[in-house]
């Protein structure tokens, strides 16, 4: 009888050790029982009947990396770009994971590829270099829900790289060449323009004060003889009236003083008309009465 007990002790015991199983934290395990889904096992210390169930997944809860080869894409402009990008994605739940899709990994890939070829379908050649954060945005979006009843998350989506044909990269070297080309014709263009303007500019101004100063030189000339005319003008009306009066003080002289006026009369005379705004006047030197009235009146045209 006690060799009976010890063997299927020692079975029992082997049993049990077999059928002990410890969970990580951060790893996940599905069991079945008979072929059925019975459970998922928690962190810790899980025991497994041997025979009847068995560990049918074991995977891990965190973030992973998946790499998405290198695919031919055609952009809305058809042009021919190569594109390659990393999802990062997590498992959140295990066993809709495990049953949902058959190969987990390569489904979400094919998923990708499809998702950036109809992305890039949208966008011109131009767009796909400018508006990389909102198509990783948009990838982004779709590519968590189509995988939301797989059971997985998807955190973040970028494309790693964008690479034209080689025809079509020599294309944008010579568009960028020409457009370069373009922009340092405009800007010479446009220096040698406000060089222009600025030239035609400073002789302009040259100009309005080269003709400022001949007006103001021209004004001032006119301003000196005016008063220089006024001077003499005021300086003979004070000699006139002088004489005038010493005429009318003393009747005998009269006749001296007229043959020295007369001398000097015509002279005064011709002087006068040729002066801006002159006048003559015509006496009889013969007659004191009427060269006392010509001094007289000579007088007054100074004096006003």
């Amino acid at each position: 009888m006690e060799a009976l007990i010890i063997p299927v002790l020692v079975v029992l015991a082997g049993l049990g050790i077999s059928g002990v199983k410890v969970t990580s934290s951060s790893r996940s395990m599905l069991v079945e029982r008979l072929g059925k889904y019975d459970r998922q096992l928690r962190p810790g210390l899980s025991l497994v009947i041997p025979g009847l169930e068995r560990v049918v997944s074991h995977e891990s809860l965190k973030e992973r990396v998946l790499d998405i080869p290198p695919q031919q894409c055609i952009t809305r402009d058809n042009v021919s770009i190569e594109v390659d990008a990393v999802v990062y994605w997590q498992l959140l739940e295990h066993a809709r994971a495990y049953y949902g899709v058959d190969n987990l990994q390569a489904a979400m890939v094919n998923l990708v590829l499809t998702q950036i070829r109809a992305e890039m379908g949208k966008l011109d050649l131009d767009q796909t270099f400018t508006t990389r954060s909102e198509v990783n945005e948009t990838l982004l979006k779709e590519l968590d829900q189509a995988t939301d009843p797989w059971g997985v998350k998807v955190t973040r989506v970028e494309l790693r790289d964008i690479q034209p044909s080689q025809g079509v990269q020599q294309a944008m070297e010579q568009q960028m060449t020409a457009e370069r080309e373009k922009r340092a014709a405009i800007l010479r263009s446009e220096g040698e323009r406000e060089s222009q303007v600025n030239a035609a500019r400073g002789r302009a101004e040259a100009l309005v004060l080269d003709a400022k100063a001949k007006q103001e030189a021209v004004l001032l000339d006119a301003d000196a003889q005016a008063k220089q005319q006024l001077l003499l003008a005021k300086a003979r009306a004070q000699a006139a009236t002088e004489l005038a009066a010493v005429i009318e003080a003393h009747p005998a002289a009269a006749e001296g003083l007229r043959l020295l006026l007369a001398k000097d009369w015509m002279a005064m005379g011709q002087e006068m008309a040729r002066s801006q705004g002159g006048s003559v006047l015509m006496v009889d030197p013969q007659s004191p009465a009427s060269l006392l009235a010509a001094l007289k009146g000579l007088q007054e045209k100074g004096g006003s």
